[in-house]
């Protein structure tokens, strides 16, 4: 009985699964913010390529 508190207090303390799943939702959020900025950012280049078309 005793080995096994002492293996969930050990666990409790171990911080490494925690710490990679913050890395995994750093890397998602960075992830969805450059789709997002890509979308936008390419919505506006589209407009301007459409606009020198049109001029030429």
């Amino acid at each position: 009985m005793q080995r096994s508190i002492a293996q969930a207090k050990n666990f409790a303390r171990d911080e490494n699964g925690i710490t990679a799943l913050e890395y995994g939702l750093l890397a998602g959020l960075i992830t969805v913010l450059l789709i997002a900025s890509m979308q936008i950012i390419g919505t506006g280049l589209q407009t301007v390529f459409q606009d020198i078309a049109s001029a030429v």
